[in-house]
Order: structure tokens, then sequence, then C-alpha cells
């Protein structure tokens, strides 16, 4: 099992306060992650600010671009990885554009690049953006990564969808990585097909999925896949979790509940976490001591995962968040690898 970190590109007002992380932090962050083994950062991806967020904030928080940030990052680091977790899609309306944007990226970081897509967990800013638009975002995602991987995998490309076109287009250089990975990040079941379905995908990104509940659906994404003569083992299973440990289970929930990370979560219970409404996030999440959290990523990786995908600390500063950063890289990992 491989262990990634969520990095803050996109989450002041949303998972920690505003102000929380510049890009010096951004520095900082992604190196001291490559000095404690961690495999990867995962940065998500927000345009406008949301509506809860300007009224819960005076100061407008500062989204960070994340294939720029990586482009950035990469000359600052060696061996990290970088993961958008995730790239809205929908968002990005010019297709070639954004595969130009990555393909150099991929050739940048020296292939060290991984695309994670979802439709985005608010619609008001896809509206934000696109105004009068009656798209469907979860078929733009899965219309845009076959756009992607046409690109990507023909000299002379030519698409015609709903959402994207192009035609007769020599687009280089292609990514450097003979295969760039591509997941699909979201709990529907629509994602586990479009992830089966999809000749370009490599993996799926579930988020703060209860655990009973992450083994059906990779049974059933397993399932899936042998229907359609793909073999299962070859696509990756990597959930997304909150991370906070503390020195016991009480001190780790209270310090949970006490964050922005968790008033964050609330909002979601209506949108990307409504059907986990009947579990509590410190169950579902990796809350707790250091034995109930390594107790959990046993069960996490029995059921399949391989990878535990961006990681969201709870934390509302940048010293609590490197220190746990810190604990679970040379507390945890070691008795989970």
């Amino acid at each position: 099992m491989i262990f990634s970190i969520a990095l803050p590109t996109c989450t002041e007002g949303l998972t920690y306060p505003v102000p929380f992380c510049s890009v010096e932090n951004l520095v900082q962050i992604a190196q001291r992650a490559e000095s404690l083994g961690y495999h990867s950062v995962w940065g998500n991806d927000h345009m406008v600010t949301q509506k809860y967020v300007r009224e819960d904030f005076e100061t407008p928080p500062r989204y960070w671009e994340p294939l720029i940030t990586y482009a950035y990052l990469a000359a600052v680091t060696k061996t990290l990885r970088f993961g958008t977790g995730i790239l809205a899609l929908p968002l990005r309306r010019d297709i070639v554009v954004l595969a130009k944007q990555i393909a150099t990226l991929d050739h940048i970081s020296g292939g060290r690049f991984e695309l994670g897509v979802g439709i985005g967990a608010y619609r008001e800013e896809f509206e934000a953006l696109w105004p009068d638009s009656k798209a469907h975002r979860g078929d733009m995602t899965e219309e845009g990564v076959e756009a992607l991987g046409t690109i990507f995998t023909n000299r002379v490309a030519s698409f015609e969808g709903k959402y994207y076109k192009y035609r007769d287009a020599e687009i280089y250089p292609k990514p450097l990585q003979e295969k760039l990975p591509i997941y699909f990040a979201g709990n529907n079941d629509n994602h586990i097909r479009r992830v089966v379905d999809s000749d370009f995908a490599t993996g799926w990104i579930p988020a703060a999925i209860e655990i009973g509940q992450l083994r059906q659906k990779v049974d059933q994404l397993r399932t899936y896949a042998a229907s359609k003569g793909k073999d299962p083992a070859e696509i990756s299973i990597a959930p997304q979790f909150v991370l906070h440990v503390g020195r016991n289970k009480e001190e780790a929930i209270a310090r949970f509940r006490q964050s922005q990370l968790y008033k964050h979560l609330l909002s979601l219970r209506t949108s990307t976490l409504k059907n986990q409404t009947q579990f509590s996030m410190e169950d579902i999440n990796l809350i707790g001591s250091v034995d109930e959290v390594v107790e959990k990523v046993a069960r996490i990786r029995e059921i399949g995962a391989d990878h535990l995908c961006g990681m969201i600390i709870a934390a509302n500063d940048l010293s609590e968040f490197n220190d746990q950063m810190q604990l679970f890289a040379e507390q945890v990992i070691p008795r989970v690898k």
C-alpha cells in the first residue's frame, strides 16, 4: 500500500481557516512530504469562492491552480509525485488546452503526474462559470476523460462528443509516461462504471466512505470489471479519508470537531457525502489513537485498497498539519507496510 497527503491548494475557507497556506507553505509541505517518504501529494481544484465560505470569512480564500502549482513544485522536489484530487473537469471547457497543460507538466516533472478527475462538489461553482449551461457534469467528466485519452494515445486525433470536440489535431508532446495514471473520483455507482468502461482510466478514488460500504463497492467494481473482460487487479483502489491521530480516541475526536475541516464535511452531507449520513464522521475516517488508526488502515488494505490517496489532515494551523504528517509517517506507516 502507498500513502499520500492532500496538499492544501484550494482549501482555505473549506477544510482550513483563512488564511492558511501561502506558496511558500506549499513548497515546505511538499518537501517535507518527500523527506518523510510519502508517495505523492494531491491538490484539489476550485475556481470561485463558495457562498457559505463568503459568509464565514471576510477575507477571500486563496485558491492556487493545481497544475501551475505542480510545475513549480516539481522543480524543488526529486521523487515526490503530484496528483489532482480532484481536477473538476467540467470547469475546464477547452480540453485540448488542458491536454497540452497535462502533457507539459508530465514532462517538466519527469513523469511524476497523476490525474484524478471528478464533477466538483459544488454545482454553484459550475454555474458561476457557465451560468446558462444545462450540462450534466457527470457526463461531461466521463466524456472529458475519453477526449483526453484520445489525444494522449493518437498521433493525429479527432473527437466528436456532446461537450468536447476537436478535429485532425496533431498535438505534441504526449505525456512522458507511457500510460498516464487517470482516476475517476466519487462514491456514486456511476463512477465505478466509468472506471471500468473507460479505455484510459486506471483507478478509482472514493472519498470518506464507511469501510463496510467500501467493501461492497470494491466487490461491485471487481464483479463488473470481470464481466467486461478486464482484470480487476489492474484497477487501483485509492480511497481518500480524513486523518487526525491523537494520544487517545477522545483527544483525536475532540480536536477533529474543533477543526474547520469538520465544518466543511458537514456542508458536504447534502452533496458528496449524502449517502454517509447514517455514520459518524469519526468512525468513517482515520480519527483516533495510533493503534486505532493502524487497525483501520489494515482493514482498508484487506478490502483491496492499494493507495490511501490524498489523506486530508484535520488541523487548524500549519504546525499541527506538519505534526500530523510526521506522526502518521513515523508511527503508522511502519506498522502497516
